[in-house]
């Protein structure tokens, strides 16, 4: 039996993860970090990791920034592995995590759909070819009106496995509104869209001399995050130490 702490229990993704750990039978949520405890679960709830007094084989992290620095002290301090979904770190919380991760497991992802992480294998091919043919790259994110950070994660995971593919000669721009002047061709813009309920929705555009090639992919449900999370969960949870992805999970 897999034994999870989730870091961020109160959240909206910290109860998807919840309901579907209950129906996996190699699964079991012992523990919740969360600084509200609203009894809503049949499992311990802390305030914070110091307080926390249960073992468990890996931590699924869907909290803020803020909470990153406790739980990475806990994850090296109990060897307990952690995966990682809290979009928004910083350069130096990212630079620690890299750190952290030659004590402790890490498996870093903006996004846990099976979706998304197949279509960054895609976009690489796509960007290696339009690219050099002229087409400029667009991004088009949108999500819910709670979310925090903009542009989301996702979105810059999208861009950076162009660029990476690009030999990193990209560079991003994220709002043209104090510019007047032609877009260069060596950039990739992101736009960040905040409303309603959406989920969670990302175009990339290829556009390109009369023709536009668009990829897109839509989330209809968090359930597909919290499926992505326990599946990756499994695979981390008796690992040592090391700094994995996405990719790694689905192979």
């Amino acid at each position: 039996m897999i034994r999870i702490i989730i870091n961020g229990c109160g959240g909206r993704m910290g109860r998807v993860i919840t309901e579907m750990a209950a129906a996996e039978e190699d699964m079991d949520v012992v523990a919740g970090i969360d600084l509200f405890d609203a009894g809503l679960y049949n499992y311990p709830v802390f305030e914070s990791f110091d307080a926390c007094t249960v073992q468990g084989d890996v931590i699924i992290d869907f909290s803020s920034p803020r909470a990153f620095d406790a739980m990475m002290d806990y994850a090296v301090r109990t060897g307990t592995p952690a995966v990682v979904c809290t979009t928004g770190l910083s350069e130096e919380q990212v630079a620690r995590l890299k750190e952290d991760s030659e004590k402790v497991a890490v498996l870093r992802s903006a996004n846990m759909s099976l979706g998304v992480n197949l279509l960054m294998r895609i976009l690489k091919e796509a960007a290696k070819t339009l690219a050099p043919a002229g087409f400029d790259i667009e991004i088009v994110e949108q999500h819910h009106n709670h979310k925090k950070d903009a542009p989301s994660g996702t979105a810059l995971m999208l861009a950076d496995s162009m660029n990476e593919a690009l030999d990193g000669a990209y560079h991003y721009v994220y709002d043209r509104s104090d510019r007047s002047e032609e877009r260069s061709r060596r950039e990739i813009g992101i736009s960040a869209v905040r409303g309603g309920t959406i989920p969670g929705t990302h175009s990339v555009i290829f556009a390109g001399q009369d023709e536009v090639i668009e990829f897109r992919h839509t989330a209809y449900s968090r359930g597909i995050f919290g499926k992505g999370a326990l599946t990756a969960a499994r695979f981390l949870a008796g690992k040592t130490s090391g700094l994995y992805d996405m990719t790694d999970v689905i192979g």
